[in-house]
């Protein structure tokens, strides 16, 4: 069969071909061959239909081998004629393919020659780049360094210059300038602020830097320290308004007292919270504050209650140890007055208020705007500073000894320290217990006696009142009830 009479049968005798589906991108054999069993009708008594039990395969497959057979002549034919066509095509494609495959290669040659030049050059100039860096950096450690020593060498030879100008260890006890003092307080606050910053770790390794806090600042902070605490120690109501003081005697002793207070407050400490963040000023206790005069009190009740306690047990002595004790207590008043007139310093370690202005470079209305929120800002400060004025370093004393009056304190103190000491009296009986009680009466007028005289103090001292005019301070007669029944309540039982 020749292949123009198979062309030309096919539309009549094949009509179980289908084109449309052998040339779907979606062929399947498998699906194709069932629609070609079912499609066969050979006759009307061989009819492939599903309900049938036996499938007639013998057409469908002669009729597939037939096409088979000319579809394989046909291709045959085509390459046959076509094979020189196809070759020259297939010649001229393997040419252009190959100069194609030559100019990329000498193009990936050219970038691969491209590349190793920029990678050369990249490489050094970032290795170039990363020394000056590297060098840069270390050039502006070494310059902040080097800053932050000579802020410490500054420091330290202010500090010694203050010290030295205040004549501390030098000159007469008593005769040093206190001002000066407080001074070298501030600076050590500034030493402290500088080593707790952000290159603190650099200037701790300086030898320098280790030796000046050493020898300079640790030696000169422990001399001011001490000073403090022997005015504290040394303070006396006689050096107010002593007989033999004068005014500017008087004056000069507040002015010392005060220093000190200011130097235990400025130099007690103030660690740095989280994330660097100062502490606020309601924060801190001043601790170095709160003991000493702590230790005052404590010191002025023992020895008040050691004297009063011998007195108890020898009668003649009572009443130069209750003089002592009225005298202690007049102090501790003087004491309480000072500290109610003594307003904190500045502390440079804490967080405290600060003007946040903003500045405009042009247009009339904007420095209008400026002049405003400086108006504004100061008006806001000088309230804050109005809010501030009742703000005294006694509030901080009070709540730490929890008491509203330290007169009050040191009486209720010295009556705890004497029930034990009158107990004592009394277990070891004798001579002693039968003369106590014998004269309750004197020594319930002598104890009340010295509580109105430690309650006096001169109305000077108190900010009002003619000189040589006294003035009592506090519910003196609550103080003298309870040190009364410290004493002569154990003698009831």
């Amino acid at each position: 069969m020749t292949t123009t009479s198979t062309t030309s049968a096919l539309p009549t005798t094949s009509t179980y071909i289908n084109i449309s589906s052998l040339t779907s991108p979606n062929f399947t054999p498998h699906t194709y061959a069932n629609e070609l069993v079912r499609s066969v009708n050979t006759t009307s008594a061989n009819t492939n239909t599903p309900s049938e039990s036996l499938v007639d395969l013998t057409t469908p497959l002669q009729k597939t081998l037939f096409d088979l057979q000319e579809i394989d002549t046909s291709i045959h034919t085509l390459t046959s004629r076509s094979a020189l066509d196809i070759l020259r095509y297939t010649q001229v494609q393997n040419a252009t393919a190959q100069r194609i495959l030559v100019r990329v290669e000498e193009e990936r040659v050219r970038l691969v020659g491209d590349f190793e030049r920029l990678k050369g050059e990249v490489l050094g100039r970032y290795e170039r780049a990363e020394r000056t860096r590297v060098g840069a950096e270390r050039s502006l450690r070494l310059v902040r360094i080097s800053k932050g020593v000579q802020r410490v060498v500054g420091l330290a030879r202010n500090f010694e210059g203050l010290l030295g100008a205040s004549g501390l260890g030098v000159v007469a006890v008593g005769r040093e300038q206190h001002g000066r003092i407080v001074e070298a307080a501030n600076v050590v606050l500034e030493f402290r602020e500088l080593m707790s910053g952000a290159d603190a770790a650099e200037l701790g390794r300086v030898n320098l830097v280790k030796q000046i806090r050493g020898r300079t600042f640790e030696d000169g902070e422990a001399r001011v320290l001490d000073w403090a605490r022997r005015v504290v120690r040394e303070f006396s109501v006689s050096g107010l308004v002593g007989v033999g003081s004068t005014y500017k005697e008087a004056e000069e002793t507040r002015g010392r007292f005060t220093s000190a207070v200011h130097v235990f407050w400025l130099l007690s400490p103030a660690p740095r919270l989280e994330g660097g963040r100062k502490m606020k000023r309601e924060e801190f206790e001043g601790e170095y504050l709160i003991r000493v005069l702590q230790g005052y009190l404590q010191s002025a009740v023992m020895s008040s209650a050691g004297g009063i306690g011998k007195g108890l047990g020898q009668l003649p002595g009572l009443e130069r140890a209750l003089l002592e004790a009225s005298a202690r207590c007049q102090n501790v008043i003087a004491f309480e007055v000072l500290l109610g007139g003594i307003r904190p310093p500045e502390h440079l370690l804490l967080e405290g208020r600060e003007k946040k202005r903003r500045r405009r470079k042009s247009g009339k209305e904007d420095e209008e705007m400026d002049e405003f929120e400086d108006e504004f800002e100061e008006l806001d400060v000088e309230d804050g500073e109005d809010a501030s004025e009742d703000e005294n370093l006694l509030e901080p004393l009070l709540s730490a000894l929890d008491t509203s009056s330290l007169a009050s304190y040191f009486w209720r103190s010295l009556a705890s320290s004497l029930t034990p000491k009158v107990q004592e009296i009394i277990n070891r009986g004798g001579v002693s217990v039968r003369t106590l009680r014998s004269n309750k009466d004197a020594v319930r007028s002598e104890i009340r006696d010295c509580v109105l005289r430690g309650s006096r103090m001169p109305a000077t001292l108190m900010g009002h009142g003619m000189s040589g005019n006294e003035e009592v301070v506090g519910n003196w007669e609550r103080e003298a009830a309870v040190m009364v029944g410290s004493v002569l309540g154990p003698l009831n039982r």
